[in-house]
């Protein structure tokens, strides 16, 4: 009887394919930035150079930013904003998009497997450690206020911690806000899902996980990442 009253789940052989294409892409990506994990000194030296180049352009306000959120209920919202960017809301609007809006969930999908590629020899030849492993006085906010250490050795062995150029929370977020309001007529859901990216933004500025330059970095990515999702879709509807 109560298994009768639980809801059922399925997927269709055609979500069971896209589940199983990111899977396979996802651990690739993954494997790939653990065997490029560069050395913790050449990565502070990296992280000295981007500091030195925000400074020069007045743009290194990464512990303005975290001194004034903390104490206050918006780190706690950031950390794990932090968090559910590319385990929730990634993967969430994948799912939406695909049920709900086809062609913007290719746009997105393409979008991610592209940025994922183009950013593997990044992380190779320029790792750069994020703000909480450079020594200039930023807390790690996620570690210490949510219970989800960052840098343990249970973590670290599923993602490069020295991968922080281009922040792909925020290239992705971005990408999700643009893809969530193209497939919306709602105003305010637009609104929302333009405002998505710059939150992010600003979480991973203030829990200490990246730079000014990684945002920009991500953002960067992320386009190219779009171009050659494109051009894959357009190959794929030409031969198709």
């Amino acid at each position: 009887m109560l298994a009768r009253a639980l809801p059922s789940f399925s997927l269709s052989p055609a979500a069971r394919a896209q589940l199983g294409i990111f899977l396979f892409a996802y651990l690739l990506y993954s494997a790939a930035r653990f065997v490029t994990i560069g050395d913790l000194s050449v990565a502070q030296a990296n992280a000295d150079w981007i500091m030195n180049l925000e400074d020069t352009l007045s743009l290194g306000f990464e512990s303005s930013v975290q001194q004034a959120l903390t104490g206050t209920v918006f780190i706690w919202l950031l950390n794990h904003l932090y968090l559910a960017a590319q385990l929730v809301v990634l993967p969430g609007a994948l799912w939406m998009l695909h049920r709900k809006a086809r062609p913007a969930y290719a746009r997105l999908r393409n979008t991610v497997l592209a940025t994922w590629l183009l950013s593997i020899p990044v992380y190779g030849l320029f790792p750069v450690a994020p703000p909480r492993l450079a020594d200039i006085g930023l807390v790690d906010t996620i570690s210490s206020q949510t219970g989800f250490a960052m840098d343990s050795s249970l973590t670290t062995s599923f993602y490069n911690e020295l991968a922080a150029v281009p922040s792909l929370h925020v290239g992705f977020a971005f990408a999700v806000g643009i893809a969530l309001a193209s497939a919306t007529s709602n105003r305010w859901l637009k609104v929302l899902g333009h405002l998505w990216g710059p939150t992010v933004a600003l979480a991973v500025v203030a829990t200490g996980n990246h730079y000014v330059f990684d945002i920009a970095a991500g953002m960067v990515a992320a386009a190219p990442g779009y171009g050659l999702g494109a051009l894959v879709a357009k190959g794929t509807r030409a031969v198709g």
